[in-house]
């Protein structure tokens, strides 16, 4: 991987009128953060400061603002209800179009009767891609339905909606994505992209859109509904947050309005709570509701990790607005399970994604391709993503076997159809779903491509595709040409930016209070990231995440205590999905977000970025604490007291920084010392200790004694992870290995005996033992000046 290239936001310091403007919301501290922050993101006057922390001081626009389109939809849907015609939403399966749809099922629902006038559609992510289909639209005709309203999608299906007008059926559209290039034939379209770009609505997401529909329906016939319009607002706060517009203008006000309201829900007992489903998703993810990371980290990926999994998302409609608590904990639990499987294949994919780029020059690389006929569609947006902040690169990620790609979280759902493109015979498809970094505009540099494709939507940050799998060769030679082009040269790097410098005496509950002053955070008002500098971790430890049930779920999570100069008290902190031994040994810098962890109650860092402090030379200042007694006769006596021995040759660096680490944790005044005291290895051949491994356990399935682990490794000589390797090939031999208590216990049954699989398994296992003798030997002569160098580096 490329380097990653730190940058600080510009300290540009606000005049001392607005600090002490600044100071009067915050009484347990002096504001000097806070205000510092306002300033750099444009918040320079009073009022504007007033506005932007109370919402009572915001002046929310009509819904009318939108002007002749709205007027023409809540016409039509007044004749629509006079009429008692059959109206159906159609929404998208990510969390905005979800809670899109959900916001127009309760809204819409004050004023049709639900399941008789109104019904609802959310596509099939695996099977459907996002926007009206033919399919869909003929099964409504069938059901009798006249308007369709979409929400959260629709505005580029200029076909799909004139077969619907062929059909019988008129076409609402709410959607907040990229515009055609005419008004498609449709009663009306509601869409923020036909303002100003300045106006107070222009970055309203799919929900939020929906809302200002029913907003206007209400105060249209304002004798009808039932209940308040404000019970949908936690509704527009969740699918605002989660689908990462910019939180600006009306933006901030619902979302700010649906965090009160999703907070007071959940304070209630859940049998009183007005949305059991999502309180119950609160609790399953160890959330109280009270902060936008409650949806960016909690129910927005919950939501969204449905349609990934299952494909079909449309339960999550009544996940959301059902008042039956036992209905709603049933789905939560599935809910939840999916987003424990998601997060499983995202690891997996991930892995698969790491080792592929192994094999490509970044230097000569400007957009990421990648492809593999077994990775799951649904979770490549979100693995895309992060290589794109790990490499600085667009990458775009295809699955070539299977159906359906996606724009993943915060990506939009406007598609480009090249319907010349293919024939019915026309070959397999790959699909995927693409991320951007860099300011570098995805749907541009996608869009110029578009005689290669068969379908693409999306916009500057994130897209999703589909072409032939024979164009996929050109098509990357094609968008790497045209970025290298558009960038003249200039070198593509992983960038991460710091907002403010802090210290870990400054962490804590006055700090934490202090920068809540900027929530919600979203585009355009991210989180603020603290740079902690000359710093160092103690008490680290790792550990796989459990899921509700108990069950262990393969995603690692580490957990440090952070120290520095500025306080003898450690303060702890998290890094989601790395392990332990990844944190730099010694003094480093790192970049973090504070947070409050409600579960723990607690205030801890979320960790974003670290690396080895440049007032931190390694070489001098660990260089003495690493004795090398290799290959001595006697190597214990050249030991001076208290030191730690490291006899058994590793196989990897990370192995050597963890003896180190463990050494500087037990250290009393740094005097004790690790010697690395192994012997070049005296292998068998990889075929020989194969063959050691049948012979034990089949002297062990013969004589039905046990055998432990350590003891199995030490007589073959391998790791823990090749041993696994052998024990799944002895399987297709007929052999059993089971636990008993710490103790293997092996058993033979010939009749289980697969030999092709066999073959293929022995050979991994072989391959594995080469790999670790070739790692062992080189460490056995790897000089120690090298060691030093390395086992620093992160």
């Amino acid at each position: 991987m490329p380097e990653q290239q730190w940058t600080l936001a510009t300290t540009e310091q606000p005049p001392e009128w607005f600090v002490q403007a600044v100071k009067q919301h915050t009484p347990a501290s002096n504001g000097v953060y806070a205000a510092q922050l306002l300033w750099q993101r444009g918040i320079k006057e009073k009022s504007q400061l007033l506005a932007f922390i109370y919402h009572k001081a915001y002046q929310a626009a009509s819904p009318f603002e939108f002007g002749q389109e709205m007027h023409l939809a809540i016409a039509r849907l007044q004749k629509a209800r006079k009429a008692g015609e059959k109206v159906a939403i159609w929404g998208d399966f990510d969390a905005d179009g979800i809670t899109s749809t959900a916001v127009l099922w309760d809204g819409l629902g004050e004023f049709f009767i639900q399941n008789i006038e109104l019904s609802y559609y959310i596509p099939n992510r695996l099977k459907e891609s996002h926007g009206l289909n033919d399919r869909g639209i003929e099964n409504l005709a069938k059901q009798g339905c006249k308007l369709i309203v979409t929400c959260d999608t629709g505005s580029t299906n200029i076909n799909e909606i004139i077969y619907a007008k062929e059909l019988g059926i008129d076409v609402i559209v709410t959607d907040h994505h990229t515009l055609p290039e005419e008004r498609p034939p449709v009663i009306s379209i509601i869409n923020p992209r036909y303002l100003p770009k300045e106006h107070r609505l222009f970055n309203l997401s799919g929900v939020a859109v929906a809302y200002k529909l029913v907003e206007a329906l209400y105060q249209s016939l304002p004798d009808i509904p039932q209940h308040p319009l404000e019970d949908l607002l936690d509704l527009v706060a969740v699918g605002l947050i989660a689908d990462l517009v910019q939180l600006s203008g009306d933006c901030r006000y619902l979302a700010q309005l649906g965090i009160q309201r999703l907070q007071a829900d959940f304070q209630q007992p859940p049998t009183a709570r007005r949305r059991p489903g999502v309180g119950r998703l609160l609790e399953l993810c160890q959330k109280s509701g009270d902060r936008p990371t409650d949806i960016s980290f909690g129910l927005g990926p919950r939501i969204n990790a449905v349609s990934r999994i299952q494909g079909d998302a449309s339960f999550c409609v009544e996940l959301l607005t059902s008042r039956d608590s036992k209905r709603c904990n049933e789905l939560a639990e599935v809910t939840e399970l999916a987003n424990t499987r998601r997060k499983s294949l995202q690891k997996d994919v991930q892995a698969q994604v790491a080792q592929k780029l192994t094999q490509l020059d970044l230097s000569t690389t400007s957009v990421i391709v990648l492809e593999d006929p077994q990775w799951p569609a649904g979770v490549l947006g979100l693995v895309a993503g992060q290589v794109a902040q790990e490499t600085g690169r667009p990458t775009i990620l295809l699955s070539t076997e299977g159906l359906g790609g996606d724009k993943g979280e915060g990506g939009e759902n406007s598609t480009f159809s090249i319907l010349s493109t293919l024939s019915p015979s026309s070959p397999a498809l790959a699909r995927g779903s693409a991320r951007s970094v860099n300011s570098v505009d995805l749907y541009q540099l996608v869009k110029d491509q578009a005689h290669l494709l068969h379908r693409f939507g999306g916009h500057p940050f994130a897209a999703g595709l589909s072409l032939p799998v024979e164009n996929i060769p050109l098509f990357t030679a094609a968008i790497n040409q045209q970025l290298r082009q558009s960038l003249g040269g200039t070198t593509l790097t992983p960038t991460v930016q710091a907002d403010i410098v802090v210290k870990v005496a400054d962490l804590g509950k006055e700090l934490f209070l202090e920068l809540k002053l900027l929530e919600p955070c979203g585009m355009g008002n991210p989180v603020p990231k603290l740079l902690i500098q000359n710093c160092w971790f103690e008490n680290s430890w790792h550990r796989n995440q459990q899921d509700w049930r108990g069950k262990k779920v393969q995603y690692i999570k580490t957990e440090f205590d952070i120290r520095d100069d500025s306080t003898r008290s450690p303060f702890p902190g998290i890094w989601w999905g790395h392990y332990k031994d990844e944190l730099p040994i010694g003094r480093c810098d790192c970049i973090a977000e504070l947070d409050y962890n409600t579960f723990k109650k607690r205030y801890e860092i979320r960790l974003i970025a670290v690396r080895p402090s440049e007032n931190s030379a390694f070489s001098t200042q660990y260089s003495p604490l690493i004795l090398d007694c290799r290959n001595l006769p006697t190597p214990h006596s050249q030991l001076p007291t208290p030191s730690l021995v490291l006899e058994h040759c590793p196989t990897n660096w990370d192995d050597l920084r963890a003896w180190l680490r463990r050494c500087l944790n037990s250290s009393v005044d740094n005097q004790k010392q690790l010697a690395i005291a192994w012997s070049k290895p005296n292998h068998q051949s990889p075929k020989q200790i194969w063959q050691t491994l049948v012979g034990v356990a089949k002297y062990l399935s013969r004589t039905n004694q046990l055998v432990t682990r350590v003891k199995l490794l030490d007589k073959l000589g391998i790791s823990d992870r090749t041993l696994f390797l052998g024990i799944k090939a002895l399987k297709y031999y007929g052999f059993t290995v089971t636990r008993e208590n710490r103790d293997l216990q092996i058993t033979w049954n010939p009749s289980n005996v697969f030999e092709t699989k066999g073959d293929a398994a022995v050979r991994e296992f072989v391959a594995a033992v080469s790999e670790e003798q070739f790692q062992q030997n080189y460490f056995a002569e790897v000089p120690l000046s090298t060691i030093v160098a390395m086992i620093n580096s992160q």
